[in-house]
């Protein structure tokens, strides 16, 4: 089953738009996970003192490892989060540290090496910009060095659109043009 992470805030996303395209093409089920529906615990010193004590406890099964379980068990992961202030939205931020988890999404080796526990074959970031500067390294560059050096999935891919707000482009073409090419 293909986990798809929608970090998509507005309802007429384009950005989801093209996930939704990529999605019904594969013609694979798969299980929408939209963060803006998740209450993301704050991150501080008592949810960090909590968690470590899970981790050392290997209490895997604890609630509040469920999404790094869903993450973890997926056979395929499509992550849409549109480029925003030179990065993705922060809820996808907020996720990536709940399924950091060693002992869930990965594990270090006795010589301090991280090594992948997911399941998954590939994971396919899908991003949209109004501009054009849209450096990988700022959002889907992150994404893939989490996955090829943690988490153990090494087919990442990135689907994007960009240039989609400048003056006198032609928003639906780059639009189209990008979903034929999926």
């Amino acid at each position: 089953m293909i986990l798809f992470i929608n970090a998509c805030a507005r309802r007429g996303s384009r950005t989801k738009r093209i996930a939704g395209r990529l999605l019904s093409k594969s013609g694979e089920p798969y299980e929408e996970l939209n963060l803006y529906d998740v209450s993301f615990p704050v991150v501080n010193e008592e949810f960090l003192r909590k968690r470590d004590a899970l981790i050392t406890e290997c209490k895997f099964d604890d609630p509040s490892f469920c999404l790094a379980r869903r993450f973890a068990c997926a056979d395929k992961i499509v992550i849409a989060a549109p480029y925003w202030d030179l990065s993705f939205p922060s809820v996808l931020k907020q996720y990536i540290e709940q399924i950091n988890v060693v002992g869930v999404t990965f594990y270090y080796t006795p010589e301090g090496v991280p090594r992948g526990l997911c399941k998954a074959e590939s994971l396919t970031y899908v991003t949209t910009a109004g501009g054009d500067h849209v450096p990988d390294e700022f959002g889907f560059g992150y994404v893939k060095a989490l996955c090829e050096n943690f988490y153990g999935i090494n087919d990442v891919r990135l689907i994007k659109a960009t240039g989609l707000d400048i003056y006198g482009a032609d928003e639906e073409a780059i639009l189209r043009s990008v979903e034929n090419s999926i």
